[in-house]
């Protein structure tokens, strides 16, 4: 009896990795390019999927529908470039992420901000909601980050990386579960290296975006991808210009770093932020370690105005 428990527990947490696995090759897909037209039919033949049980499945993982979450990752993109891309139209930025209709961006985009987008674009950015604020670790960080000066970045050059992954969802200590996770998986493949970085992926904005939805991958470089697939899989990290911060600090200061990176250098920068992930490359990652304290690049995908 005990052995036949053991073989069905041994047999969900397989086909609950296999799930997983499958469905992070669609998110790949849809991350890649968010302006693509991402059909489900397209997605389910990704994950090797019917597109019936794609959706029960994408949901059973992700935890909302792939619509939604194709809508909602558009959003945001697009929240970011109405701030901050001032030289492009409401209706270039709505095709930029994926709207092929005005009408339907600003109908969808009214009803998730409650404001219009053109309302959104020119109103006082103080006026919009510091979602993390209500964090209280945050919101000491915001207050000793506030004054912090944050000098002059370097724009570089990074080549595109391989790197294996953990998807987490929310901004917050639980992302510790992700890095141990990974890290455990790379200390038994023995993956890591001295040329192994680790990286996080920054796919939300946080202040606008809820923390508990706010998308989130560790990610460890490697040279090439693995064969063997389950919990932990491959991607690339895109290549492209960033403007690189070198930052110091202890947990709750990282995100208000990366909303006054966004709101006070990026409008007088010249540049435009791109739709790809921020990088915080570690030196040192507070998640990990014991001090909760970081030594990191913090890197923002941007190109010419």
């Amino acid at each position: 009896m005990l052995t036949n428990m053991l073989i069905y527990a041994f047999i969900v947490i397989m086909t609950t990795a296999q799930q997983t696995s499958r469905i992070n090759n669609a998110l790949y897909e849809i991350h890649r390019d968010i302006s693509a037209p991402h059909s489900a039919k397209k997605l389910a033949r990704i994950a090797a999927y019917s597109e019936q049980h794609f959706h029960r499945v994408f949901k059973a993982v992700v935890g909302e529908t792939v619509n939604n979450y194709i809508r909602r990752t558009r959003l945001e993109h697009a929240a970011n470039q109405l701030m901050f891309d001032d030289q492009s139209s409401v209706l270039e930025i709505a095709e930029k992420c994926g709207f092929n209709s005005l009408s339907s961006f600003i109908k969808v985009f009214s009803a998730s901000f409650n404001v219009t987008p053109g309302v959104w674009r020119n109103s006082n950015r103080a006026q919009h909601p510091q979602h993390y604020l209500s964090e209280p670790r945050l919101a000491e960080g915001y207050a000793r980050t506030k004054q912090q000066p944050l000098g002059t970045p370097d724009i570089i050059y990074r080549p595109p990386q391989t790197a294996v992954y953990v998807r987490h969802k929310g901004y917050g200590k639980s992302i510790k579960k992700a890095w141990q996770v990974l890290l455990s998986w790379a200390r038994t493949h023995h993956i890591a290296n001295n040329t192994t970085e680790q990286i996080g992926l920054h796919h939300s904005n946080p202040a606008w975006t809820p923390l508990q939805e706010c998308r989130y991958v560790a990610c460890l470089t490697i040279n090439k991808p693995i064969v063997r697939r389950g919990v932990i899989n491959t991607l690339t990290i895109p290549g492209g210009d960033y403007a690189v911060f070198n930052l110091q600090g202890q947990y709750g200061d990282l995100v208000p770093y990366m909303d006054k990176i966004l709101t006070q250098w990026l409008p007088h920068s010249g540049f435009i932020l791109d739709t790809t992930p921020i990088l915080a490359i570690y030196q040192k990652n507070h998640f990990i370690s014991q001090d909760e304290k970081f030594d990191l690049q913090l890197c923002f995908p941007v190109s010419i105005v």
